[in-house]
C-alpha cells in the first residue's frame, strides 16, 4: 500500500528540526526500500516547517510502527500529521502504476 504523509513541525521547532535532523536522514537511509519520495514543506521564506513523504508498506500497521519510531515524532517536531492512501502513478518521470 501506497501513503503520502503531510507532517507539519509544531511552532517554534527549526532549531529541534536541525538538532535532530541527522538521525531521520539516517532513518531514512535505513526505509530506502519504503520510501517513493520525501522532502521538506518550505515557508515563504524558505526555510523548513514540515515534511512531505511517498512511502509503500505492506499495511498500516507497519507504517504506523515506522511513525512510531521517527525521531521526528519521538523529538515533537512534528505536531500535525495527516496520512492518506495514495496510488503512485508516476514516479521520476517513469510510470510505475495505473
Amino acid at each position: 500500500m501506497q501513503f503520502v504523509i503531510t507532517a507539519y513541525d509544531g511552532e517554534g521547532k527549526l532549531d529541534k528540526r536541525m538538532e535532530v535532523r541527522h538521525l531521520h536522514l539516517e532513518g531514512m537511509e535505513r526505509l530506502r526500500k519504503h520510501l517513493i519520495a520525501a522532502g521538506g514543506i518550505l515557508d515563504d521564506e524558505e526555510r523548513l516547517k514540515g515534511s512531505i513523504l511517498i512511502m509503500e508498506f505492506k499495511n498500516r500497521e507497519e507504517l504506523d510502527q515506522y511513525l512510531e519510531n521517527e525521531v521526528y515524532m519521538k523529538e515533537h517536531v512534528w505536531e500535525k500529521i495527516t496520512v492518506e492512501h495514495m496510488n503512485v502513478v508516476y514516479a521520476q518521470g517513469e510510470r510505475v502504476g495505473k
